[in-house]
């Protein structure tokens, strides 16, 4: 396949996808379960791209992502929270400590719709921002660490930031223990679709930038690439502080999703279920944690739903599908892909790529013997 028919390709695939996000938001209401699962699959894709960058092309074994969602949703929820709904949701904190709304304060300059569209997103960077400066700080010490016990490191931060947003003393910024509630959130499919592709657009361009090669150098021999003239702390560094401002944008777009904001949903196995999707679609490829974040999350809350209900296609077994079963089940499948498929479902292969994977693998079913004649 030639570099135009790829690019092509790519074009059309990403097209088809956005028609998709179009249709489905004219047809079917907020409240369905297929907008539900688009809206969560594409905060997964966001936060599992981000994490790729780090642990796939950077090396770097960290497990601090659901740290940075926090800190994500935690900034969007306290700067977009309407004053008039301040006292209601700081009600054990004296109306809070913050008394003015960003989306608010745009909606005043360029009009209501417009303005709370832009204050939403401005909220969103400062989230970002957020978790990139945390990333930033905790890194200078954590960075110097390497493998398992980075992967200790970051998972023992993103535990101790969760407790702390918990805090009383920070109750008038945090709600302490209780939820943030009544913020702006989009409502449609189109809106989680477009931010998502655009952010991971971004990291595809800093993957196929010199710095994406510094990045890689690194993780295939560190000794090699600081042999070469690379500057490992600092690009070390820079790859941790980008990851975390994705992550932190993902945790807005998670609090969006959630419609509520609490520091119970960040905690461990949310950073398990984001590593689970980067394995399952393939350390190293942004097309594999994308197919993979929907894969995941279209199974686990939709497909095989039924598994804890008691009825699970047309089969009424009430004394088998109840509840956990669904978890079993789905356990079994994730030990099938990664026995079957050891790189994942996309290796370190892209979107453009699929195409000659799809040719292969028919190639292979159509002449089962052929590989064995070679061989011999």
């Amino acid at each position: 396949m030639t570099k135009r028919n790829k690019t092509l390709f790519t074009a059309v695939v990403l097209a088809a996808a956005l028609a998709a996000s179009l249709l489905v938001d004219c047809f079917l209401p907020s409240y369905h379960i297929a907008v539900q699962v688009i809206q969560k699959a594409t905060v997964y894709a966001l936060v599992a791209v981000s994490m790729n960058l780090l642990n796939g092309f950077t090396g770097l074994f960290s497990l601090g992502q659901a740290g940075f969602m926090l800190l994500g949703a935690y900034a969007y929820g306290v700067l977009t929270i309407p004053v008039d709904k301040r006292a209601s949701v700081y009600q054990y904190f004296d109306g809070g400590a913050i008394h003015f709304s960003v989306p608010e304060i745009f909606s005043g300059v360029l009009g209501e719709t417009v303005g709370t569209t832009v204050g939403m997103l401005a909220a969103l960077l400062v989230g970002g921002l957020l978790a990139a400066l945390m990333a930033y700080l905790i890194g200078l010490p954590v960075l110097r660490l390497k493998s398992d016990y980075l992967a200790i490191a970051t998972l023992g931060f993103a535990e101790i930031l969760r407790a702390f947003f918990q805090w009383n003393a920070l109750g008038p910024i945090t709600n302490g223990s209780n939820l943030l509630k009544s913020y702006p959130a989009f409502s449609h499919v189109t809106p989680y679709v477009v931010l998502a592709g655009v952010m991971i657009a971004f990291i595809v361009l800093l993957i196929n930038s010199t710095y994406g090669r510094a990045f890689k150098a690194i993780r295939d021999d560190e000794v090699a690439a600081e042999a070469m003239g690379i500057n490992l702390a600092r690009h070390k560094r820079m790859a941790f502080v980008i990851s975390s401002f994705f992550a932190g944008i993902g945790g807005g777009m998670m609090a969006m999703y959630m419609g509520t904001i609490a520091a119970a949903p960040f905690k461990s196995s949310l950073t398990y279920e984001i590593l689970l999707i980067v394995v399952i679609g393939g350390i190293g490829s942004i097309t594999g944690s994308v197919l993979a974040s929907f894969l995941y999350i279209f199974s686990s809350e939709w497909l095989l739903r039924g598994l804890d209900a008691g009825t699970f296609l047309g089969i009424n077994a009430p004394g088998i599908f109840k509840n956990g079963f669904r978890m079993a089940v789905f356990s079994v499948i994730i030990m099938v892909i990664v026995l079957f498929f050891r790189r994942g479902l996309m290796g370190d292969k892209e979107l453009p790529d699929l195409p000659d994977m799809l040719r292969n693998g028919i190639r292979k079913l159509r002449a089962p013997g052929r590989g064995k004649e070679a061989g011999k």
